[in-house]
Parts: C-alpha cells; structure tokens; sequence
C-alpha cells in the first residue's frame, strides 16, 4: 500500500505525457513547442567585461527580432526574445535552415562583436528536436585566468558537487548499513524528487521555494513505499541480498523509463533562480543560487551528522547499523527504524535531486549520472558509514572537478599520451572515470574505507 501510496503522489502532480507548460512572459510568436515538436532556440546576449575581475558577464538582449529562412530563402518563421534573451521558434521539419538576427532591432549602439554573423546557417545541426544558436554583442575579449585561480574556481565547483554527492550518499550508506541492501535505484530516487519539484513549479505553478519542501516530503514517502511494498517483504520471506539487488537494477530500469515519459528527454530547468549573474568572492566565481543551495546543503549535513551523534534516534539507526540482531535483543525496533531510514534516505536524496536539478538541469538520467559517483563516495569513506559517506562524497565530489584542469609541470614538455592527462588534465567528458579509479584502489588496498573498520570474517 505504501508503494502504491508513493506512486498516487507521483501520479497527482504527473502531467499528461509530454506536456510541458511555457512561461507565461514569453512571447506569443516564440512559444515553445510541444515536445516532440521540431523548433529552433536563438539566444541573444550582450557580453560585459568586469574591469575589476577581467571576466565578461553575459547580460539577456529583449526584444531582438529573429528570422528563419528555407533553403529558397523564404521566411519560415519568426521570433521575438524574450526578458531571458531567448526565443524559441517552432519549424516544420528537421532540414537546413538559415537564421538571420535583424540587427537593427539590437539596442542603440550594440553590435554583434567579431567573429558573430548576422546569419548562421544549420546544415544537418539537428540532433534532438531542436538546437540552439547565439548571437553575442558587447565585448568578446579573451581574459587568461591563471592556474591557482582555475584551480580556486575548480575547487569550489568541486565543493558544491560533493555537498550533492554526500547528501545523497548518506541515505544510500544507511540503508546499506541497516539492511545490508545495495540499492541501485537510489539514483531514481534523486531524479524522483527533483521531478516532482519541477511538476509543482512549472505545471502547478508553485514557487520553487514552495515546491522544494513538498517534492522533499514525497521523496520520503517514495523511499518508504519502497521499503513497505518492496523491500520489506522481501526481508520477511528471507530472499538473499543478491537477489533484492537484482531487484533494484530492475526497479531502477522501470522508473527511468517512468521519468522519461514524463520528462521526454530534453533537459529541463525550474521556472526560478536562472540567468543569475555570479559574485566573484576572490579568485572564485559562484551565483547566489549556488551559494544559497550550498549554505543549505552543508547546514542539512551537520544536522544528520548532530542526530546520528547526539539523539536517541540517531544512536539507535547506528546501532542496527553495526548489529541488528544485537540491537533488537536490547529493545530497539529494527523493523521500525529501517523504515526510518527509508524515510530520511528518500528525503534527502529528493533534497539533492532539487539542488543537483537547479545547477545543470532536470532530466530523466539526474540520478542515475549520479549513483556511482554516490558508491564511489560511500566506498572511500566506509561501506555502511554514515560519516564515512559524508566525507568521501565531499572528497570525490572535489576530486573530480579538479582532475579536470590538469598539472603544469614542465609547461614546454611534449608528452606523450599516455600522461598527456597529467598535463593538461581529464578531458571533460571523461572526468567521472578517475572517481572510479579510487573506488577500485580503495576496495583492493583498504576495503574497509578510509572510516570503516576492519571486521574479521569467519
């Protein structure tokens, strides 16, 4: 019933299939297609140049009248941008198509800047069901940042990725540590909560600020319902742990599937908190967005760290964690907080969803691009730890913006590929792998993390 009750949650603020609602300010002859429809999406910004930190800000043009031409040259369609500096042009079909900014429709006195045509052709740019063009003005000068400030810049990204990462792994490590369950659909529950927000925010209408706490709620409603339909008789009945694991990977198959046929498979973003500009703090460049959802990511992980340390509740899941049979023989109800567990896992995984979600986007995959980053964590810093996840999803979160940028030494060396990397640094789309690396280190050099203890087997 508890399942069921998770998915009636699901489903109230589930949208028909494919639907996605169009901001109320944008313009009527830029309205977003429905998905699956083919569009075009031009963004015109104007780029200013901070004389204090040399770096350039991108500030949305309104107003600016685009053009979509046929491969005769004909007017296909047209747009207007809106107060985001963008507009969205539904066309008829996947083709060639040429996009004209009319530039005397830009403000008094800016230009596109070097290098930025008046007309961009797209020859077979299609890829999904639509693609994007931008237009720039203002300035376009190239600043060299150098390498301790890359690195400063790295680093609070990287801090920002771990405060996620730990978040989320603090529930995945408690309910391993209680049930002894490896749950590969902990991923799912990540993307489960950022896209209940998203529903409320963008179909409902709800502010992101209201919508946050509800979509947090359901998450653990979600994670219960896991526990009471799945999970829990699957314990009664004494099924191995391999073969519940079995189970995960399937469940997680099913709701991926679920989220992407209601996501579709564009990445989305919430209606609140974008096109901020960020505030340099040093060499370090964050948006007040960021900073916030930080600020609260780390004051959510001192209050789990303080309740597992000081309360009677957070004593009582470390001992089920260490010995359930022992724990029960004292009085606790294991039964009772493995459900706890469920709940606050749910939770915060919701919770890391939300701010994972308002940083690069919602999309069916959210969670999932995240799970093994989570294991890596929770394997560094401790199977079954709940401090040890805490640390080690912070450490991985830093390590893998990090191995991005890549060690100056002996700049004039030409080296060879094999360590080109060393030089240079992990190519971007590649940076998770050296997370993984650290994960198959740590479980052949100390199993039992850098958090765990040794325990003796046999």
């Amino acid at each position: 019933m508890l399942l069921l009750a998770g998915l009636a949650v699901f489903g109230m603020f589930a949208a028909p299939a494919n639907a996605e609602s169009a901001p109320a300010e944008q313009a009527a002859s830029a309205a977003p297609p429905a998905e699956g429809d083919v569009a075009i999406k031009v963004r015109v910004q104007n780029q200013v140049q901070d004389e204090a930190t040399g770096k350039t800000n991108k500030e949305p043009i309104v107003g600016a009248s685009i053009q979509v031409l046929g491969a005769d040259g004909a007017v296909v369609a047209e747009g207007v941008t809106d107060d985001k500096g963008l507009a969205t042009i539904p066309v008829p079909v996947k083709a060639d198509y040429t996009v004209k900014l009319d530039e005397s429709s830009l403000p008094d006195g800016f230009v596109l800047v070097d290098g930025t045509a008046e007309r961009q052709v797209l020859e077979a740019k299609f890829v999904t069901s639509s693609v994007t063009v931008n237009y720039f003005t203002g300035q376009a000068q190239r600043v060299t940042i150098g390498w301790w400030s890359q690195f400063a810049q790295r680093l609070a990204d990287g801090a920002r990725l771990g405060l996620v990462l730990a978040m989320c792994a603090v529930g995945l490590s408690l309910i391993f540590g209680t049930t002894g369950l490896t749950n590969f659909a902990h991923g799912e529950m990540v993307t489960f909560g950022a896209m209940i927000a998203y529903i409320l925010n963008i179909d409902v209408g709800l502010h992101l600020v209201l919508a946050a706490p509800i979509a947090i709620i359901a998450g653990g409603l979600f994670g219960v319902a896991f526990d009471g339909v799945v999970f829990g008789p699957l314990r009664r009945r004494k099924i191995g742990l391999v073969s519940q694991m079995v189970v995960t990977v399937g469940l997680a198959i099913v709701l991926k599937n679920a989220f992407l046929w209601q996501l579709g498979g564009r990445v989305k973003q919430f209606s609140d908190f974008n096109n901020q500009e960020c505030t340099s703090i040093g060499p370090v460049c964050i948006t007040p967005r960021d900073l916030t959802t930080s600020a609260l990511s780390l004051v959510i992980l001192v209050a789990v760290a303080f309740a597992l340390q000081r309360t009677r509740l957070g004593k009582a899941t470390r001992a089920v964690s260490d010995n359930p049979d022992l724990a029960s023989s004292t009085g606790i109800d294991s039964q009772k907080i493995i459900r706890i567990v469920w709940i606050l896992g749910g939770m915060l995984a919701a919770t890391g969803g939300i701010f994972r979600g308002l940083d690069e986007g919602i999309s069916p995959t959210l969670g999932a691009d995240l799970l093994f980053l989570m294991f890596a964590g929770i394997t560094l810093g401790g199977l079954g730890s709940a401090f040890g996840a805490l640390v080690g999803g912070f450490v991985i979160g830093i390590f893998v913006e990090v191995t991005t940028l890549g060690i100056p030494i002996f700049p004039g060396k030409d080296w060879p590929d094999p360590f080109n990397w060393i030089h240079n640094g992990v190519p971007s789309e590649l940076k998770n792998v050296p997370a993984y690396l650290i994960m198959i280190v740590v479980l052949l050099v100390r199993p039992q993390g850098i958090l765990g203890r040794r325990e003796r087997v046999g």
